[in-house]
């Protein structure tokens, strides 16, 4: 974008000296005797003058030349042009969204006022709210994987070639010991068990790839769905011939955003391989099926797969848009401590619109009656090492139920942390036609709200504190009504 952007600056300038200067186009062009469609192409940034008409556009307008020609922009159109010389902006691939390099710049061009005020407003917001660059290439790939309903066929026509070229057998439940053969033997991978533990700071990595000598260290705490599910990426990244890639698991930062993309076409490709669409969808069909919800069918299905539960969920936000057609839907991660009142919402997605309930930035206090609230606090209690529960989530505020399938595991990491997993689809036509068990008298139904703050239920229980922001909602349209009522009262002083 280096030309277009020097093309853009001068035209974001000369618009604006001809505005302060009270000139039309149609003026300037009387003014400098250059055409009035040449001056609009300059001004869109679609064309650079050459010298001599630089020269006499600066001495028409009264401008010195240096100026006229120098990329520094004014202080109120300083933004965009950090904006359009942003590392952020070059390393997003703006055709992911069907952005044209060529629109960004028309849209700029054409409104640089209103452009300038929005983007101004994103970095007042990304600074209140501590906003890190690899914060905005995550929410990028999330919202990439919004607009495709988070399913990529392309993807899974990759792994079904994967199974076929190495003849691995979808139909059965893969193991880490069926990928890691392929990973020493196909790809000269060295797998290495102790390094990780020898090292205090490397307590939160299950893995380490070390490209030079492809060796992959593991942390010996990772179970079995762990290992497959890091073997099954790393094959991923090899089968798809992907090289700008992050090398630990979790990830540590992100340099670009490549990267960040890279990863989530490798997770996707792992959980594909893992949990196969027409094995999945299989089971689902028998379950949705049955006019009562058969739990343990459920937690039979998840166990039919090597993969953790998050890996699962995770899947099944792939596969219900596409193969059930239910596109609304949410999935949340929840962190907690034993024995705090603090629930960290660290995960979500949102598929179609963005659902209640959502991660909420300003301290408030997430609904107890949220079942995935519910089987963290099961889990804090009990000697289990997998907590499942099922509600129906009736949120009057927003006049939406969902549906909301939630677990709770231990976190094998981090001593006394749990971490709730959940899957909301939104009760609406479609789902009644095909969930045969929606009218099971077992399945809880519980009023719920987004934040205690923001929650009109009365006496409840659990709740964690007032709804303030209800009661300041209520007080502002009381003095709006009075406000309104003295209008009216004394509109004809005379009366």
């Amino acid at each position: 974008m280096e030309e277009d952007y020097i093309k853009l600056i001068f035209g974001l300038k000369l618009k604006q000296i001809r505005t302060e200067k009270n000139l039309s186009l149609f003026g300037l062009s009387k003014l400098s005797g250059l055409s009035k469609s040449y001056l609009n192409e300059i001004e869109n940034g679609k064309k650079y003058p050459k010298p001599d008409k630089i020269a006499t556009l600066s001495d028409k307008l009264e401008v010195p030349y240096d100026q006229m020609v120098s990329l520094k922009l004014d202080k109120n159109l300083a933004p965009i042009g950090e904006l359009l010389q942003s590392k952020i902006l070059k390393e997003i691939p703006l055709e992911l969204f069907g952005i044209k390099e060529s629109n960004l710049i028309d849209i700029v061009s054409n409104a640089p006022a209103k452009v300038n005020s929005f983007i101004s407003t994103i970095i007042e917001i990304a600074k209140h709210y501590n906003f890190s660059r690899e914060s905005f290439f995550l929410a990028s790939v999330r919202s990439f994987q919004e607009a495709n309903n988070n399913y990529f066929d392309d993807l899974e026509q990759q792994v079904l070639k994967f199974s076929k070229a190495y003849q691995v057998n979808l139909n059965r439940k893969l193991t880490a010991n069926d990928l890691e053969e392929i990973l020493i033997e196909e790809y000269g991978y060295s797998i290495n068990y102790n390094e990780i533990s020898k090292h205090e700071a490397l307590g939160n990595l299950r893995s380490v790839f070390v490209p030079n000598t492809k060796t992959l260290l593991l942390a010996n705490e990772i179970d079995e769905a762990q290992r497959t599910f890091i073997y099954a990426k790393e094959i991923a990244y090899n089968y798809l011939e992907i090289e700008d890639r992050l090398h630990t698991f979790p990830w540590i930062k992100f340099n670009r955003f490549d990267q960040v993309l890279n990863n989530f076409y490798a997770s996707y490709f792992a959980g594909a391989m893992v949990i196969p669409k027409d094995e999945l969808t299989t089971q689902l069909e028998s379950i949705f099926e049955k006019e009562t919800f058969d739990k343990s069918q459920f937690l039979s299905m998840i166990g039919r797969f090597n993969a953790s539960p998050e890996s699962f969920y995770q899947r099944l936000t792939n596969i219900l848009p596409k193969s059930f057609n239910f596109k609304n839907l949410f999935f949340l991660r929840i962190s907690h401590k034993a024995n705090s009142d603090k629930y960290y919402l660290n995960k979500e997605l949102h598929l179609s619109h963005q659902h209640s309930p959502r991660a909420n930035e300003t301290n408030e206090h997430y609904c107890r009656r949220w079942v995935s609230l519910k089987v963290l606090k099961d889990i804090s209690l009990s000697n289990s090492s997998h907590e499942f529960d099922i509600q129906i989530s009736n949120y009057p505020s927003h006049d939406t139920k969902y549906l909301v399938f939630s677990c709770a595991t231990k976190d094998p990491f981090r001593k006394d942390q749990f971490r709730s997993i959940s899957i909301g689809l939104l009760i609406n036509k479609q789902l009644e036609r095909r969930l045969k068990f929606l009218g099971d008298e077992g399945i809880k139904n519980r009023e719920v709200g987004v934040t205690c703050e923001r929650c009109a239920i009365a006496d409840c229980a659990v709740r964690q504190a007032p709804a303030i922001v209800l009661e300041k909602v209520e007080r502002n349209k009381k003095i709006e009504l009075i406000v309104e009522e003295l209008n009216a009262k004394f509109q004809n002083p005379l009366d």
